[in-house]
């Protein structure tokens, strides 16, 4: 399923002040609980829990091309991930300078020790964190 992309500047505020931080060497990630999530469960035609995904890359990285490779790889190394995540939450991806030059296994890497770390795997295929 396509990723659902968090498109409200106050909706990346809210995961910045309020969310769970990992800060890791190649990206930052903020993890949130969606209040709509129950309006967005209604609204999808399969009926379940989604996640909203957003992703900042700063011009920091380089510009426009090394941007929208960093966001192609983080898309990349977060869909190997997001089949296992738990559902209902806002998640804001910050890439970090050193990723430029980097494949998206090693962020793959990076994105599956901060999502143990945070809580967000379910319990049947990682850890014993409860879901939804």
């Amino acid at each position: 399923m396509k990723n659902i992309a968090i498109k409200e500047n106050h909706l990346y505020v809210k995961a910045y002040r309020k969310g769970e931080r990992f800060v890791g060497r190649y990206v930052v990630v903020y993890v949130l609980r969606d209040y709509a999530a129950k309006r967005l469960c209604k609204e999808n035609p399969n009926k379940q829990f989604v996640n909203r995904l957003g992703l900042s890359v700063t011009k920091k990285i380089g510009g426009a091309v090394e941007r929208n490779r960093a966001k192609r790889i983080i898309r990349a190394a977060y869909d190997g991930v997001k089949n296992d995540l738990r559902r209902g939450f806002l998640i804001v991806i910050s890439a970090r300078e050193a990723i430029a030059g980097k494949k998206s296994d090693d962020i793959r890497t990076e994105l599956d020790t901060a999502f143990e770390k945070l809580g967000m795997y379910q319990s049947s295929s990682r850890t014993d964190k409860t879901t939804l």
